[in-house]
């Protein structure tokens, strides 16, 4: 993958959906000197079946929180949707588009869109949701007459992000060596400690995070790796 880039932002839908592996590179990328913004789109209070949406709200962004300084990342931000049923539209680019003018990154990173991914398992509808607004929040800050609103908030267009790296695309093309930073990256995952409780199944990040960056790994040449696909954002 490219390294000749200062700042990203990565949109997600939930706490942790960054923890899956893309953390290990977020977490290069900062002891590199490069600055990652997160933008969360939902709380995640809908993820713990045996605590209450308030509650788990609460909780999980503070293991968000606690996640993210793990990897060096301090500019931190959620939108407050509600989890579950994230809404494709407008108002969901326009919260989008705005971070990607205040942040005026070079590259977005966030999970793919598709209906499906890996082993053709169901891709959850907030992801399916969120990319594909990624996708358009990028375009909609580069031009001025798209959310004029925003540029009342002080917020001139950005049109200067080249690149959209998406995690688990069926096409990933690009890949970041992880071996060195793999253990902040599982630190990272195990900060999610009440949401992994809350799973009901064992489950060890360590594991999971190894196996999962091996296979990328070897395509690369390397020990661990994290795979990404990339989208150029053409006309922007």
């Amino acid at each position: 993958m490219p390294d000749d880039w200062n700042r990203a932002l990565a949109v997600v839908a939930h706490p942790d959906d960054l923890e899956y592996g893309a953390a290990s590179a977020i977490a290069r990328w900062t002891r590199a000197g490069k600055a990652v913004s997160y933008l969360i789109v939902t709380d995640g209070e809908a993820g713990i079946d045996g605590i209450a949406p308030a509650e788990a709200a609460a909780l999980r962004r503070e293991e968000q929180r606690a996640s993210a300084a793990i990897v060096g990342v301090e500019d931190l931000t959620f939108l407050h949707h509600r989890d579950g049923v994230v809404e494709y539209g407008l108002g969901l680019r326009r919260d989008i588009a705005r971070h990607v003018r205040r942040t005026r990154p070079d590259i977005l990173v966030t999970a793919t869109p598709a209906l499906t991914y890996g082993p053709r398992i169901l891709n959850q509808a907030d992801h399916r949701a969120v990319g594909i607004a990624v996708l358009d929040a990028a375009r909609d800050a580069a031009n001025r007459w798209i959310f004029p609103e925003l540029l009342d908030e002080g917020l001139e267009p950005w049109a200067g992000t080249t690149d959209v790296y998406v995690m688990g695309s069926d096409e990933p093309g690009y890949g970041v060596d992880v071996t060195d930073s793999l253990a902040i990256g599982v630190a990272s995952l195990r900060a999610h400690g009440t949401y992994l409780d809350g799973l009901g199944r064992d489950f060890d990040p360590e594991e999971f995070l190894r196996g999962f960056t091996a296979h990328a790994g070897a395509v690369l040449g390397v020990t661990h790796a994290v795979a990404f696909g990339r989208i150029r954002l053409q006309g922007v």
